[in-house]
């Protein structure tokens, strides 16, 4: 398969201000610092990790709602880098978010309707798109029937249906334009439980029937195992580790990644009993400070002298016909 998004050295960077009163020191918020990673195409790629570390950053800078401090990103070979706003306008056809929150993703002065054809309107505006009021409509009402939305609803506003039903509008509203990389960021964080599966049930149909890849971003580890062909596990602004989801549940290896992986609670009391979770000692360390060693280095338990004064690179090590790629001194 050929690689649908490969993004290199990506950088997002917040200027908060500046300190001193002589030498006035420009002072930045380093929420991701240079991640590197591909999506193939008809690929789910998952990224987990702690709050904070810079997961819907990633998201919203791929999509061009922050411009990049640095790095590029390149869909379908093309780098979204060197675009000027109109190319942007076009490039983002193919690349659509759906938002964590449901409740506040979707105008409430506007009908189910107007919310899934809003897209569709708006490039027919620009000129990107040529679809009469007819073929909207239709189009409108296979989206609602492919997410599982009843037609009848479409003249309903949001504050008139469930989180769940929210999120299916999120969805169709996503797919209005037919992309082929849709940006997840914790789709059902906000749903129940019994909700989640639901959603997560509508992405993976959706994903059989028109071939689309995700990138998708949860802080339930199970969430991400489920719906994930590869996993990424980030921890403050960086990647520390990235394989496929058998491999790395299977076989942490980022001292990160076990501890992560140990605080998932197991629906078996026997194994629950007898397992040994990772207790991670002191806090997360500020983003707004760049250090010159491995960023986990205060919390780690194998730590070294080397970890303390030079980052560890992701290396890739060959498991089978894909590569487990890990951030760390200890698989030198």
């Amino acid at each position: 398969m050929n690689n649908l998004l490969e993004v290199k050295d990506l950088c997002m960077h917040f200027y908060t201000g500046s300190k001193g009163i002589i030498n006035r020191k420009k002072q930045f918020i380093y929420a991701v610092d240079k991640v590197s990673f591909t999506i193939k195409k008809g690929e789910t790629l998952g990224i987990v990790g702690e709050s904070g570390c810079g997961k819907s950053t990633v998201v919203r800078t791929l999509a061009r709602l922050y411009t990049p401090t640095s790095g590029e990103v390149f869909l379908n070979g093309k780098n979204l880098s060197a675009m000027n706003q109109r190319e942007i306008l076009e490039a983002r056809r193919n690349m659509q978010i759906v938002f964590q929150n449901p409740y506040a993703s979707l105008n409430p002065r506007m009908t189910t309707e107007n919310i899934i054809a809003e897209p569709l309107w708006i490039y027919k505006k620009y000129r990107l798109l040529n679809m009469s009021n007819a073929e909207i409509k239709t189009r409108v009402e296979k989206l609602m029937d492919m997410t599982g939305l009843l037609k009848r609803y479409k003249n309903r506003y949001p504050h008139e249906f469930s989180g769940g039903q929210r999120q299916r509008i999120g969805i169709a509203r996503a797919l209005a334009l037919n992309p082929s990389l849709i940006l997840a960021d914790e789709p059902v964080s906000a749903l129940d439980v019994s909700i989640q599966a639901q959603i997560l049930n509508v992405f993976k149909d959706i994903q059989r029937e028109l071939g689309l890849s995700y990138l998708f971003i949860a802080h339930d580890l199970a969430v991400i195992e489920y719906i994930s062909d590869r996993v990424a596990v980030m921890y403050l602004g960086k990647i520390v580790e990235i394989s496929d989801y058998n491999d790395l549940y299977e076989n942490p290896r980022h001292p990160y990644t076990q501890a992560l992986l140990s605080s998932a609670p197991i629906p078996d009391p026997k194994i629950e009993a007898e397992r040994k979770c990772i207790i991670l000692s002191g806090d997360v360390p500020s983003p707004n400070t760049r250090r010159p060693g491995c960023s986990f280095y205060g919390r780690c338990s194998c730590r070294m002298d080397k970890c303390k004064i030079s980052q560890p690179q992701l290396k890739a090590e060959k498991n089978g016909n894909e590569f487990h790629m890990t951030a760390c001194f200890l698989y030198e």
